[in-house]
Protein backbone atom coordinates (compact mmCIF):
# COMPACT_ATOMS: atom_id res chain seq x y z
CA UNK A 1 0.00 0.00 0.00
CA UNK A 2 1.29 3.42 -0.96
CA UNK A 3 2.15 5.49 2.11
CA UNK A 4 0.43 8.85 2.54
CA UNK A 5 2.88 11.66 2.06
CA UNK A 6 2.53 14.48 4.57
CA UNK A 7 2.79 17.94 3.00
CA UNK A 8 4.58 20.89 4.49
CA UNK A 9 2.88 23.22 6.95
CA UNK A 10 -0.03 25.29 5.66
CA UNK A 11 0.85 28.81 4.52
CA UNK A 12 -0.66 31.88 2.86
CA UNK A 13 0.09 30.75 -0.67
CA UNK A 14 -1.51 27.36 -0.01
CA UNK A 15 -4.81 29.12 0.67
CA UNK A 16 -4.44 31.11 -2.53
CA UNK A 17 -3.77 27.92 -4.50
CA UNK A 18 -6.81 26.22 -2.99
CA UNK A 19 -9.06 29.17 -3.86
CA UNK A 20 -7.69 29.16 -7.42
CA UNK A 21 -8.65 25.50 -7.69
CA UNK A 22 -12.17 26.32 -6.47
CA UNK A 23 -12.40 28.97 -9.19
CA UNK A 24 -11.34 26.50 -11.88
CA UNK A 25 -13.90 23.99 -10.63
CA UNK A 26 -16.62 26.64 -10.97
CA UNK A 27 -17.46 28.27 -7.64
CA UNK A 28 -21.03 29.66 -8.03
CA UNK A 29 -20.44 32.11 -5.20
CA UNK A 30 -17.50 33.68 -7.00
CA UNK A 31 -19.69 34.15 -10.09
CA UNK A 32 -22.37 35.71 -7.90
CA UNK A 33 -19.87 38.12 -6.31
CA UNK A 34 -18.79 39.31 -9.75
CA UNK A 35 -22.31 39.90 -11.04
CA UNK A 36 -24.00 41.43 -7.96
CA UNK A 37 -22.76 44.62 -6.30
CA UNK A 38 -23.84 43.98 -2.72
CA UNK A 39 -22.93 47.56 -1.78
CA UNK A 40 -26.26 48.42 -3.44
CA UNK A 41 -28.05 47.19 -0.29
CA UNK A 42 -25.93 49.06 2.27
CA UNK A 43 -27.85 52.34 2.48
CA UNK A 44 -31.22 50.66 2.90
CA UNK A 45 -29.95 48.19 5.49
CA UNK A 46 -28.18 50.83 7.54
CA UNK A 47 -31.14 53.24 7.36
CA UNK A 48 -33.94 50.80 8.13
CA UNK A 49 -32.52 47.93 10.22
CA UNK A 50 -32.46 48.84 13.92
CA UNK A 51 -29.02 48.55 15.49
CA UNK A 52 -28.44 45.56 17.73
CA UNK A 53 -28.45 46.62 21.36
CA UNK A 54 -25.10 46.12 23.04
CA UNK A 55 -24.22 46.03 26.68
CA UNK A 56 -21.49 48.20 28.11
CA UNK A 57 -18.16 47.10 26.66
CA UNK A 58 -19.86 44.74 24.18
CA UNK A 59 -18.35 43.89 20.82
CA UNK A 60 -19.16 46.23 17.90
CA UNK A 61 -22.01 45.21 15.59
CA UNK A 62 -21.16 43.21 12.48
CA UNK A 63 -21.24 44.94 9.11
CA UNK A 64 -24.79 44.95 7.72
CA UNK A 65 -23.79 43.91 4.21
CA UNK A 66 -21.82 40.99 5.67
CA UNK A 67 -24.90 39.87 7.61
CA UNK A 68 -27.11 40.24 4.55
CA UNK A 69 -24.70 38.14 2.48
CA UNK A 70 -24.89 35.46 5.18
CA UNK A 71 -28.68 35.39 4.68
CA UNK A 72 -28.08 35.03 0.92
CA UNK A 73 -25.83 32.03 1.60
CA UNK A 74 -28.37 30.59 4.00
CA UNK A 75 -31.16 30.76 1.41
CA UNK A 76 -29.10 29.50 -1.52
CA UNK A 77 -27.97 26.41 0.38
CA UNK A 78 -31.14 26.21 2.55
CA UNK A 79 -29.19 26.01 5.80
CA UNK A 80 -30.34 26.40 9.40
CA UNK A 81 -28.75 29.03 11.63
CA UNK A 82 -26.50 26.44 13.29
CA UNK A 83 -25.52 25.00 9.91
CA UNK A 84 -24.65 28.36 8.39
CA UNK A 85 -22.36 29.16 11.33
CA UNK A 86 -20.59 25.82 10.93
CA UNK A 87 -20.27 26.07 7.15
CA UNK A 88 -18.85 29.60 7.23
CA UNK A 89 -16.16 28.37 9.62
CA UNK A 90 -15.56 25.25 7.54
CA UNK A 91 -15.75 26.28 3.86
CA UNK A 92 -13.23 28.46 2.09
CA UNK A 93 -15.72 29.36 -0.65
CA UNK A 94 -18.09 30.79 1.99
CA UNK A 95 -15.32 32.84 3.61
CA UNK A 96 -14.20 34.21 0.24
CA UNK A 97 -17.78 35.19 -0.66
CA UNK A 98 -18.12 37.01 2.67
CA UNK A 99 -14.69 38.65 2.44
CA UNK A 100 -13.49 36.90 5.60
CA UNK A 101 -10.17 35.28 6.45
CA UNK A 102 -9.35 32.54 8.91
CA UNK A 103 -8.35 35.24 11.42
CA UNK A 104 -11.68 37.12 11.32
CA UNK A 105 -14.45 36.87 13.88
CA UNK A 106 -17.48 35.06 12.44
CA UNK A 107 -21.09 35.75 13.54
CA UNK A 108 -22.64 32.91 15.49
CA UNK A 109 -26.05 31.36 14.86
CA UNK A 110 -27.82 33.59 17.42
CA UNK A 111 -26.48 36.71 15.73
CA UNK A 112 -27.71 35.47 12.34
CA UNK A 113 -31.15 34.74 13.84
CA UNK A 114 -31.34 38.18 15.48
CA UNK A 115 -30.40 40.02 12.26
CA UNK A 116 -32.97 38.09 10.23
CA UNK A 117 -35.64 38.79 12.85
CA UNK A 118 -34.96 42.52 12.53
CA UNK A 119 -35.50 42.27 8.76
CA UNK A 120 -38.74 40.38 9.39
CA UNK A 121 -40.04 42.90 11.90
CA UNK A 122 -39.30 45.80 9.54
CA UNK A 123 -40.87 43.98 6.57
CA UNK A 124 -37.66 44.82 4.76
CA UNK A 125 -37.17 41.78 2.51
CA UNK A 126 -39.73 42.98 -0.05
CA UNK A 127 -38.02 46.39 -0.08
CA UNK A 128 -34.66 44.72 -0.75
CA UNK A 129 -36.25 42.60 -3.48
CA UNK A 130 -37.68 45.71 -5.16
CA UNK A 131 -34.38 47.57 -4.80
CA UNK A 132 -32.58 44.80 -6.69
CA UNK A 133 -35.41 44.56 -9.23
CA UNK A 134 -34.93 48.28 -9.94
CA UNK A 135 -31.26 47.58 -10.67
CA UNK A 136 -32.23 44.76 -13.04
CA UNK A 137 -34.67 47.05 -14.84
CA UNK A 138 -32.09 49.83 -15.06
CA UNK A 139 -29.67 47.38 -16.69
CA UNK A 140 -32.29 46.39 -19.27
CA UNK A 141 -32.54 42.79 -18.08
CA UNK A 142 -36.35 42.90 -17.63
CA UNK A 143 -37.52 42.91 -21.24
CA UNK A 144 -41.31 43.32 -20.66
CA UNK A 145 -42.44 41.22 -23.61
CA UNK A 146 -44.87 39.15 -21.54
CA UNK A 147 -45.57 38.02 -17.99
CA UNK A 148 -46.04 34.51 -16.59
CA UNK A 149 -47.95 33.87 -13.36
CA UNK A 150 -47.73 30.65 -11.35
CA UNK A 151 -47.45 29.34 -7.78
CA UNK A 152 -45.57 26.61 -5.96
CA UNK A 153 -45.93 24.98 -2.56
CA UNK A 154 -43.36 25.75 0.13
CA UNK A 155 -43.42 23.08 2.82
CA UNK A 156 -43.37 24.04 6.50
CA UNK A 157 -42.79 21.81 9.56
CA UNK A 158 -45.90 19.68 9.99
CA UNK A 159 -47.88 20.22 13.16
CA UNK A 160 -49.03 17.37 15.40
CA UNK A 161 -52.46 18.63 16.36
CA UNK A 162 -55.69 16.82 17.12
CA UNK A 163 -58.49 16.92 14.56
CA UNK A 164 -60.42 19.36 16.74
CA UNK A 165 -57.39 21.63 17.14
CA UNK A 166 -56.90 21.67 13.37
CA UNK A 167 -60.57 22.54 12.86
CA UNK A 168 -60.36 25.50 15.23
CA UNK A 169 -57.11 26.74 13.73
CA UNK A 170 -58.62 26.54 10.24
CA UNK A 171 -61.54 28.67 11.51
CA UNK A 172 -59.09 31.28 12.77
CA UNK A 173 -59.47 30.38 16.45
CA UNK A 174 -56.83 29.44 19.01
CA UNK A 175 -57.59 26.10 20.70
CA UNK A 176 -57.81 26.33 24.50
CA UNK A 177 -55.48 23.33 24.73
CA UNK A 178 -52.76 25.46 23.09
CA UNK A 179 -53.46 28.89 24.59
CA UNK A 180 -53.21 27.37 28.08
CA UNK A 181 -49.51 26.74 27.47
CA UNK A 182 -47.64 29.73 25.93
CA UNK A 183 -44.49 27.65 25.37
CA UNK A 184 -46.36 25.13 23.23
CA UNK A 185 -48.35 27.85 21.45
CA UNK A 186 -45.14 29.65 20.45
CA UNK A 187 -44.05 26.53 18.58
CA UNK A 188 -47.34 26.13 16.73
CA UNK A 189 -47.81 27.60 13.26
CA UNK A 190 -51.31 29.08 13.29
CA UNK A 191 -51.03 30.44 9.74
CA UNK A 192 -49.90 27.44 7.64
CA UNK A 193 -52.63 25.26 6.11
CA UNK A 194 -53.15 21.80 4.63
CA UNK A 195 -54.29 21.27 1.05
CA UNK A 196 -54.37 18.52 -1.56
CA UNK A 197 -53.30 18.56 -5.19
CA UNK A 198 -53.37 15.58 -7.52
CA UNK A 199 -54.03 13.33 -4.55
CA UNK A 200 -50.96 14.52 -2.62
CA UNK A 201 -51.18 16.41 0.68
CA UNK A 202 -49.19 19.59 1.32
CA UNK A 203 -48.76 21.67 4.46
CA UNK A 204 -47.36 25.16 4.59
CA UNK A 205 -47.45 28.10 2.24
CA UNK A 206 -47.52 29.11 -1.42
CA UNK A 207 -45.07 31.25 -3.35
CA UNK A 208 -47.08 33.11 -6.00
CA UNK A 209 -44.81 34.75 -8.60
CA UNK A 210 -45.03 36.93 -11.66
CA UNK A 211 -42.16 36.33 -14.05
CA UNK A 212 -40.77 38.29 -16.99
CA UNK A 213 -41.21 35.77 -19.82
CA UNK A 214 -38.12 36.86 -21.75
CA UNK A 215 -35.55 36.90 -18.94
CA UNK A 216 -37.16 34.48 -16.44
CA UNK A 217 -36.67 37.07 -13.69
CA UNK A 218 -39.25 37.29 -10.90
CA UNK A 219 -40.77 40.78 -10.95
CA UNK A 220 -43.38 40.44 -8.20
CA UNK A 221 -44.47 37.89 -5.61
CA UNK A 222 -46.96 37.33 -2.84
CA UNK A 223 -47.14 34.67 -0.14
CA UNK A 224 -50.26 32.89 1.12
CA UNK A 225 -51.04 29.76 3.06
CA UNK A 226 -51.12 26.57 0.99
CA UNK A 227 -54.92 26.35 0.84
CA UNK A 228 -55.32 29.55 -1.20
CA UNK A 229 -56.10 28.74 -4.83
CA UNK A 230 -53.48 29.94 -7.32
CA UNK A 231 -55.94 32.21 -9.13
CA UNK A 232 -56.87 34.13 -5.95
CA UNK A 233 -53.47 35.87 -5.87
CA UNK A 234 -53.63 37.25 -9.40
CA UNK A 235 -54.85 40.72 -8.36
CA UNK A 236 -51.85 41.10 -6.02
CA UNK A 237 -49.40 40.20 -8.78
CA UNK A 238 -50.51 42.24 -11.77
CA UNK A 239 -49.67 45.95 -12.08
CA UNK A 240 -51.24 48.03 -14.83
CA UNK A 241 -48.38 50.54 -14.71
CA UNK A 242 -45.85 47.84 -15.59
CA UNK A 243 -47.89 45.13 -17.31
CA UNK A 244 -50.20 47.08 -19.61
CA UNK A 245 -50.07 45.86 -23.22
CA UNK A 246 -48.16 42.67 -22.43
CA UNK A 247 -49.42 39.11 -22.95
CA UNK A 248 -50.44 37.19 -19.82
CA UNK A 249 -49.37 33.53 -19.68
CA UNK A 250 -50.63 31.05 -17.09
CA UNK A 251 -52.00 27.53 -16.82
CA UNK A 252 -55.71 26.73 -16.84
CA UNK A 253 -56.00 27.36 -13.07
CA UNK A 254 -56.09 31.08 -13.90
CA UNK A 255 -59.18 30.92 -16.14
CA UNK A 256 -62.61 32.16 -15.09
CA UNK A 257 -64.68 35.38 -15.17
CA UNK A 258 -63.00 36.99 -12.14
CA UNK A 259 -59.50 36.26 -13.43
CA UNK A 260 -60.38 37.51 -16.91
CA UNK A 261 -61.68 40.72 -15.36
CA UNK A 262 -58.41 41.32 -13.48
CA UNK A 263 -56.32 40.59 -16.57
CA UNK A 264 -58.41 42.98 -18.67
CA UNK A 265 -58.34 45.67 -15.97
CA UNK A 266 -54.54 45.64 -16.14
CA UNK A 267 -54.60 46.02 -19.91
CA UNK A 268 -53.03 42.65 -20.65
CA UNK A 269 -53.61 40.25 -23.53
CA UNK A 270 -55.00 37.04 -22.04
CA UNK A 271 -52.99 34.01 -23.14
CA UNK A 272 -53.84 31.73 -20.22
CA UNK A 273 -54.37 28.11 -21.20
CA UNK A 274 -58.02 27.20 -21.64
CA UNK A 275 -59.65 24.30 -19.86
CA UNK A 276 -62.52 22.05 -20.82
CA UNK A 277 -65.71 21.51 -18.88
CA UNK A 278 -68.08 18.62 -18.34
CA UNK A 279 -69.75 17.76 -21.63
CA UNK A 280 -67.73 20.51 -23.30
CA UNK A 281 -64.20 19.24 -24.04
CA UNK A 282 -61.57 21.42 -25.66
CA UNK A 283 -61.64 21.57 -29.42
CA UNK A 284 -58.60 20.52 -31.42
CA UNK A 285 -57.97 24.19 -32.16
CA UNK A 286 -57.99 25.01 -28.42
CA UNK A 287 -55.66 22.08 -27.67
CA UNK A 288 -53.20 23.34 -30.29
CA UNK A 289 -53.50 26.89 -28.93
CA UNK A 290 -52.75 25.63 -25.40
CA UNK A 291 -49.71 23.78 -26.68
CA UNK A 292 -48.29 26.97 -28.20
CA UNK A 293 -49.04 29.02 -25.07
CA UNK A 294 -47.41 26.37 -22.88
CA UNK A 295 -44.08 26.83 -24.66
CA UNK A 296 -43.84 30.22 -22.96
CA UNK A 297 -45.81 29.42 -19.79
CA UNK A 298 -43.58 26.43 -18.98
CA UNK A 299 -40.56 28.72 -18.56
CA UNK A 300 -41.72 29.39 -15.01
CA UNK A 301 -41.06 25.73 -14.20
CA UNK A 302 -37.34 26.41 -14.72
CA UNK A 303 -37.50 28.86 -11.81
CA UNK A 304 -39.16 26.45 -9.40
CA UNK A 305 -36.80 23.73 -10.63
CA UNK A 306 -33.80 25.90 -9.75
CA UNK A 307 -35.20 26.52 -6.29
CA UNK A 308 -35.92 22.82 -5.77
CA UNK A 309 -32.59 21.51 -7.04
CA UNK A 310 -29.88 24.21 -6.94
CA UNK A 311 -31.29 25.85 -3.80
CA UNK A 312 -31.78 22.52 -2.00
CA UNK A 313 -35.55 22.41 -1.83
CA UNK A 314 -38.59 24.60 -1.32
CA UNK A 315 -39.18 24.17 2.38
CA UNK A 316 -38.80 26.43 5.40
CA UNK A 317 -38.32 25.88 9.12
CA UNK A 318 -39.88 29.10 10.41
CA UNK A 319 -43.21 29.58 12.20
CA UNK A 320 -45.94 31.98 11.05
CA UNK A 321 -46.74 33.74 7.80
CA UNK A 322 -44.71 36.85 8.68
CA UNK A 323 -41.47 34.87 8.84
CA UNK A 324 -42.56 32.68 5.93
CA UNK A 325 -43.13 35.76 3.77
CA UNK A 326 -39.65 37.06 4.56
CA UNK A 327 -37.99 33.68 3.97
CA UNK A 328 -39.81 33.09 0.68
CA UNK A 329 -39.06 36.68 -0.34
CA UNK A 330 -35.35 35.99 0.23
CA UNK A 331 -35.72 32.81 -1.82
CA UNK A 332 -37.08 34.86 -4.74
CA UNK A 333 -34.41 37.54 -4.33
CA UNK A 334 -31.57 35.02 -4.27
CA UNK A 335 -33.00 33.32 -7.36
CA UNK A 336 -32.98 36.68 -9.17
CA UNK A 337 -29.35 37.24 -8.14
CA UNK A 338 -28.25 33.94 -9.63
CA UNK A 339 -30.41 34.52 -12.70
CA UNK A 340 -28.64 37.85 -13.22
CA UNK A 341 -25.31 36.05 -12.99
CA UNK A 342 -26.39 33.67 -15.78
CA UNK A 343 -27.68 36.55 -17.96
CA UNK A 344 -24.55 38.66 -17.57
Amino acid sequence: MKAFKRHRDFGFWDQDIRLSKLSKLGDPLERLSKSVDFALFRSMLEAKVPAETQGKGGRPAYDYVLMFKILVLQRYYNLSDDQIEFQINDRMSFMRFLGLTIADDIPDSKTVWAFRERLVEQGLVECLFNLFLGELEKNGLVVNEGKIVDASFVDAPRQHNSREENRLIKDGETPASLSANPNILSQKDMDARWTKKNGQSYYGYKNHVKVDSGSKLITRYTVTDASVHDSQAIADLLEERKDNGQPFFADSAYTGPKQEEVIEANGMENKACEKGARNKPLTQEQIESNRLKSKTRSRVEHIFGFMEMSMNGMYINSIGIKRATATIGMMNLVYNMFRKASLA
